[in-house]
């Protein structure tokens, strides 16, 4: 038996699990999407395309579309920044560092359902603190179109900013520290160093963060719907969250799995940019 044929006999019982618990559901789903399908007229037939061509003229869709990348920029792009500010601070020597990096976790292992219902708390306009804290007028944080998105947004960077950083604390501990000190000798400074050395050498790490967390935050659902619940006025209906109305509220199988594939597609095309972006840097030089 040759040492390939071996190698595709060990990865094949991965491969059968792995296509029956996600590639099944997946081409079922998208079966699913050529038919109306509702349960509650008992009413199951082939439509063909109809559910795409109304997908693609529904205005509510696109709406939740433009929420979900929204979200996931304002979202992503907050993380990252705050995640290589703890990153590089937590990479540094000082006494009490372990102790540090296990409490910037904390957020992290705290289930999002959790931490939706405390932000919940945290924002309510008759007692929450951040009302009382806020100079001004108090504003109902959850129930104002506009507000409400933010603090949604603001509840995903304090869950997940930890991941990001522990990434990056990872790309920052591969780096060379003799790389740094030979700048220094040569006159750079901190900041001279962390932009053509450390910022350049963390781009892979910066990278698989950045796709790990946009694949996350295109499929949220649970912090904004325990927030929002989509509200208010639909102002944080998220693409899942429309395909959950869609399928358990409304009871439409046939258009909830038609959403529930295109948000399918649009992380498939993340996870494709990610593959376009990090995969040549890896590559032997």
């Amino acid at each position: 038996m040759t040492e390939r044929r071996q190698g595709l006999l060990f990865v094949a019982p991965a491969v059968a699990v792995l296509a029956g618990v996600a590639l099944y559901p997946i081409l079922g789903t998208i079966w699913l999407s050529l038919h109306r399908s509702i349960l509650v007229f008992h009413e199951h037939r082939f439509v063909g395309f109809d559910n795409w061509a109304t997908l693609f003229e529904d205005a509510r869709f696109w709406s939740a579309l433009v929420t979900t990348l929204y979200f996931s920029a304002v979202a992503v792009s907050a993380e990252l920044a705050l995640g290589l500010l703890f990153a590089l601070l937590l990479h540094g020597v000082f006494r009490g560092r372990g102790l540090l990096r296990a409490a910037v976790l904390v957020p992290w292992a705290i289930p999002t359902v959790v931490s939706a219902r405390l932000w919940g708390w945290l924002f309510n306009p008759d007692h929450g603190l951040v009302a009382r804290m806020l100079p001004g007028d108090e504003v109902n944080w959850l129930g104002t179109p506009g507000y409400a998105l933010h603090a949604a947004i603001v509840v995903d960077v304090w869950k997940t900013t930890p991941f990001v950083a522990l990434i990056l604390l990872a790309g920052l501990q591969a780096i060379p520290v003799e790389l740094g000190r030979a700048a220094a000798l040569d006159g750079a400074g901190p900041l001279r160093i962390l932009w053509s050395i450390t910022l350049p050498l963390l781009r892979p790490a910066l990278a698989v963060a950045a796709v790990f967390r946009g694949l996350d935050a295109m499929r949220v659902f649970d912090a904004v719907y325990v927030l929002t619940g989509g509200g208010p006025a639909n102002t944080t209906e998220t693409l899942s969250i429309y395909a959950y109305k869609t399928l358990m509220r409304s009871g439409d199988f046939g258009y909830g799995s038609t959403i529930a594939v295109a948000t399918f597609v649009c992380v498939s095309v993340l996870a494709a940019i990610y593959l376009w972006l990090v995969v040549p840097t890896q590559e032997p030089a």
